[in-house]
């Protein structure tokens, strides 16, 4: 069978996507579980996180959240059996590609996933699921009653967060990066306290939370990342500055970062002291790299599932990606020029000319070609009279097989 795997170079910017053959074991180790992949979701790839763990190798695997059916179990194996519907993430040091027919994953990884949710749903949602747990749970400590700042708020973990403090009675203030990300966080039901446009140079963030906050600050700050120094790329000339988030921190508040690189100035660590906050840093990895907690990680996953299935999380299809376009999808997901997408093979029948009652429904998958729908980061709703979300360059691949 094949699957899809990065072949490094020398430097990250030089990382190629290919398809390659590979094989699944034929023997099951005690503890493992063999599952027959029904959707893959791809996301960009830190290969520094390889590098530091020791994990280099020349080709690495793509695709790790995967949803699928139990095909089989090994001798102690005791939380799933054959035909069981699950979902999970593949431990950073796999060599197997989540793109292929088939992995063998330890039963560790995975949990089971409620019938009536179709695939590309949970396959979709599972790791920025995981990452809004990790910051407002493991780190920020959210309880009702706190106000959270989420900054870039249309993005896919953005809404999920969104949604998440909402179902716990935080009160939510939300960045938008464009005029249609503004619009669509207006619309969001439960509605955000606050959308902040910060792409309106007349809009102040800092301003606008102390006034929303009657001059306290928020109690909980996740950040999209931060502007480091004056000359920035285009594309992060929207970031706020650390001196700005400390300064829209309360007393005693969280601030949770995705930049790997910060580093905070004297006067920085000064203002964190003297207003008791704290700096946390946001790897959802060190979930599944370490055993320590692997009880509360399969926890977590399982919580997601089901407010899947309740309707708390709310993600919704979108349009195909053909699936020979894998390699060129992934590093367009790489250079963060897109965010997620999904395969299904009921649109398949459509490029083909044939009849298609229902576009966005979950197919009986008969075979390993197939297409793509979106997972798309502006909709929350399967209202049909809810309006359409706003186009976008950003979304990540996930693969029906």
């Amino acid at each position: 069978m094949k699957g899809l795997y990065c072949k490094v170079g020398e430097t990250a910017a030089e990382a190629k996507f290919v398809i390659q053959e590979t094989n699944v074991p034929s023997a099951l180790g005690s503890n493992q579980v063999k599952v027959q992949v029904k959707a893959c979701a791809l996301s960009p790839l830190d290969l520094k996180l390889h590098e530091d763990l020791k994990l280099q190798r020349d080709l690495v695997p793509v695709g790790r959240e995967i949803v699928g059916i139990v095909l089989q179990v090994g001798p102690k194996v005791t939380f799933f059996q054959p035909d069981d519907e699950v979902v999970g993430i593949l431990p950073l040091d796999t060599a197997m590609s989540g793109l292929c027919e088939a992995v063998v994953i330890n039963e560790n990884h995975l949990v089971q996933k409620p019938e009536k949710l179709r695939w590309v749903e949970v396959a979709g949602a599972i790791r920025d699921g995981l990452r809004a747990y990790t910051a407002l749970h493991t780190l920020a400590r959210m309880v009702s009653g706190h106000t959270l700042l989420v900054l870039d708020g249309a993005s896919p973990f953005g809404v999920l967060s969104i949604q998440l403090a909402h179902y716990h009675g935080v009160k939510v203030l939300a960045s938008a990066l464009s005029s249609e990300d503004q619009k669509f966080l207006e619309q969001l039901r439960p509605s955000v306290a606050r959308v902040i446009g910060v792409w309106d140079t007349k809009v102040d963030l800092v301003d606008s939370c102390l006034e929303e906050t009657g001059g306290l600050g928020v109690d909980i700050v996740i950040d999209s990342g931060v502007r480091l120094h004056e000359e920035e790329p285009e594309a992060r000339c929207l970031l706020p500055y650390k001196h700005d988030i400390i300064t829209l921190l309360g007393v005693g508040g969280h601030w949770v970062t995705t930049e790997q690189n910060l580093q905070l100035d004297p006067p920085d660590s000064r203002s964190l002291f003297l207003k008791a906050a704290s700096l946390s840093f946001l790897n959802e990895e060190v979930w599944g790299a370490s055993s320590a907690r692997q009880g509360r990680y399969l926890h977590i996953m399982k919580d997601i599932v089901e407010k899947l299935s309740t309707g708390t999380l709310r993600p919704q299809l979108e349009d195909p990606v053909p699936l020979y376009d894998a390699t060129v999808s992934m590093e367009m997901v790489q250079k963060k020029q897109v965010r997620k997408s999904y395969r299904n093979e009921e649109r398949k029948k459509q490029h083909r000319g044939l009849r298609e009652e229902h576009p966005h429904d979950t197919a009986h998958i008969g075979s390993t070609q197939s297409q793509a729908l979106q997972y798309h980061q502006f909709s929350m709703e399967y209202c049909p009279f809810a309006p359409p979300p706003p186009p976008s360059p950003f979304w990540v691949s996930c693969w029906y097989i």
